[in-house]
């Protein structure tokens, strides 16, 4: 009954799915995506994407979210799912939150500057080419930094949105570092779906050069966090909404709030009018950028877990609190 985790350690998603299942205890093999291993995992993969994770029947699964949803049914001990369910969806939103905009942050750092793209390219290259020899995987090396500089506009990266992007960052660190004070866990004593998808991104970033410098000056608990969610373990239980309030809502509304959910409404009703581009204004800055599907669909399945769970003790106050309920609700 093992479980094979195709991935690399370079894929925010692929590590989230990694975590995951060390925390719920699952026996699971991880299989480094390299040339050695492609024949079987094209056999299983739908996408030419990481990761992929093979059941022991032989049933090829991918995307992260929907992987930890479906074994967090399967495997409902020890949960990542708070019971009350206003935070249950608290935490849902923080988990497309560092999904869809933390990868934002991850992606910039790592590609838009020349030590960060030159550090992630040899890693890469010596996981696809490392057994054929030093030239190749100077080759690799190249290849790869090239491609993938040129792919900063897929987030929405940009000499424009820029200063947006990296203050961003800077500002969610502190967030999170002020949440993290009194805490193992951005819900309490365990992790939870929020942890994860915020995780991976800031554990890649934790890798590259110039994040992982900002991250080692300015945030001691957000590193201590990183560490621990390598191999989660649970502490205690999770707190009450009312309780991670102080520090949790501030993280909603100046980021979730102002900055993510409106970029996931523009990018969606972009897709929906068939735009090639579209431009908002997000906080006081111009932001453009070519829409994102995959981006319209994970905002149409947050909308659905709202509506499921809007009537939830406590929920539609936080929201409409942090300026998140307006999208939502839309």
């Amino acid at each position: 009954m093992t479980y094979r985790i195709y991935g690399s350690e370079l894929s925010p998603y692929s590590v989230k799915v990694r975590s995951f299942f060390r925390y719920k205890n699952l026996d699971h093999e991880w299989i480094p995506r390299s040339p050695a291993v492609q024949a079987e995992f094209q056999k299983y993969a739908k996408l030419p994407l990481v990761p992929l994770v093979v059941t022991p029947e032989g049933e090829g699964i991918q995307d992260s979210t929907p992987i930890l949803e479906r074994f967090e049914a399967s495997h409902p001990e020890p949960s990542v799912t708070p019971a009350d369910p206003a935070l249950a969806f608290v935490s849902a939103l923080l988990e497309e939150y560092g999904d869809e905009w933390g990868n934002k942050w991850m992606f910039h750092y790592r590609w838009r500057y020349q030590p960060d793209a030159w550090s992630t390219a040899e890693r890469i290259a010596q996981q696809m080419m490392g057994a054929q020899g030093t030239l190749a995987v100077a080759q690799a090396r190249a290849a790869v930094a090239e491609r993938m500089m040129g792919r900063l506009g897929f987030v929405g990266s940009n000499e424009k949105t820029q200063p947006l992007i990296e203050a961003s960052f800077a500002r969610a660190l502190s967030l999170i570092e002020a949440h993290l004070a009194s805490r193992p866990y951005l819900l309490g004593g365990r992790p939870a779906m929020a942890d994860f998808g915020l995780w991976a991104q800031l554990y890649e970033a934790a890798t590259d050069p110039t994040p992982g410098a900002i991250m080692r000056e300015a945030a001691p608990n957000v590193m201590a966090w990183v560490q621990r969610m390598l191999s989660p373990r649970g502490e205690g239980e999770f707190e009450s909404l009312s309780a991670l309030a102080p520090t949790l809502v501030p993280l909603l509304r100046e980021e979730v709030g102002l900055l993510f959910l409106p970029w996931s409404a523009a990018n969606a009703a972009a897709i929906a009018a068939g735009e090639k581009s579209f431009t908002l204004s997000l906080a006081g800055a111009e932001w453009t950028q070519e829409p994102q599907k995959y981006h319209a669909r994970s905002l149409a399945e947050i909308r659905r877990k709202y509506v499921a769970t809007k009537d939830a003790l406590g929920l539609e106050t936080i929201l409409r609190e942090s300026g998140c309920l307006k999208v939502l609700a839309g």
